[in-house]
């Protein structure tokens, strides 16, 4: 059974229809209904292909984020192997909100990290919302310094809505931890790959994206603030976060057109939400090819080559 956004309720009474039809079908086997449950399948992948066609930036945000979208766990169980998480920051504790190790990718070994939202509520507490402490920042600094001293590739999956702003945090150094870790990225000897699966939220994202190649998810979206955020400031008014979506040019397609990322990864129609396998199977293939780019590059080449690519990245959008 899919969780159905704001703007797919007209979907949900129709596939919800064909779903009733044939459940009483299967209580009653002299009924036969199956010609009628098809009727009704084909007007909903009707609705469904009408509704995906042209999504509002508001509306992607939406859809990043579903709670249904294959969350780093998912991506990590299918498409690494030989996984071996590693915890901590050798400091303060350590943050579940950031998952991270060594593992294999297609038989070549990797450090992977990302952000962890959970998938029910006892896991969403647990990982914080996918929202990071200082801790989970600093442990990614303490996994990338270990890809760097044995040479692997490091590959980032971010997924949150930003770094936690709680009072704690504040006190053990958040902003401190956010920017040493994007300084991290920026002074790597070997390639970082990033991918945005679902929200990338200001500096808790940008901690992990300032890498080599950043490829987003066709729905996912990229910002230095939420919507609501930016509308409560702007406007004092949350409400008006369609129009903060719109002027904060957070969606795929609006960054690739602007040089901010490199790639768009295709979704199934509906979303990742509704073809987790396919996504997965996507992003395997874009994480292939992007590895393959980056292949064999000497370290000073890669470093910089990275900092030129973020200091041109303003000049970039101005001109566009």
């Amino acid at each position: 059974m899919h969780s159905y956004l704001e703007f797919e309720k007209g979907l949900a009474e129709i596939e919800g229809k064909a779903a009733e039809l044939r459940n009483l079908a299967r209580q009653n086997e002299e009924m036969d209904v199956e010609a009628e449950a098809k009727g009704l399948d084909l007007k909903a992948a009707a609705l469904l292909s009408e509704l995906y066609k042209d999504l509002s930036p508001w509306r992607k945000c939406q859809v990043a984020r579903h709670p249904d979208r294959p969350h780093c766990v998912d991506y990590i169980n299918a498409l690494f192997t030989e996984y071996t998480p590693l915890a901590g920051d050798r400091n303060f504790a350590d943050d579940h909100a950031i998952m991270g190790g060594l593992a294999r990718f297609e038989d070549e070994p990797v450090v992977v990290i990302g952000h962890e939202k959970g998938s029910d509520t006892k896991s969403r507490l647990d990982h914080n919302f996918g929202m990071a402490r200082p801790e989970g920042y600093r442990k990614a600094i303490r996994l990338m310094d270990m890809a760097d001293r044995f040479g692997l590739p490091v590959i980032t999956l971010i997924d949150t809505p930003g770094a936690y702003p709680g009072k704690g945090a504040e006190e053990r150094g958040q902003a401190e931890a956010i920017a040493r870790s994007t300084e991290k990225c920026l002074s790597l000897g070997v390639p970082l790959l990033a991918v945005i699966t679902g929200e990338g939220g200001s500096g808790g994202a940008v901690a992990f994206a300032t890498g080599d190649r950043l490829a987003m998810l066709e729905h996912s979206i990229y910002s230095v603030i939420s919507p609501e955020g930016c509308a409560s400031i702007l406007w004092k008014d949350s409400d008006k976060m369609r129009e903060a979506a719109e002027a904060l040019r957070l969606t795929a397609q609006d960054l690739n057109q602007l040089g901010v990322i490199d790639r768009i990864i295709r979704e199934p129609l509906g979303g990742a939400q509704r073809g987790q396998a396919e996504t997965i199977s996507n992003v395997r293939t874009a994480l292939k090819a992007m590895l393959e780019e980056t292949r064999g590059i000497a370290p000073d080449t890669l470093r910089k080559a990275r900092r030129q690519k973020y200091l041109a990245m303003g000049s970039k959008a101005l001109v566009a």
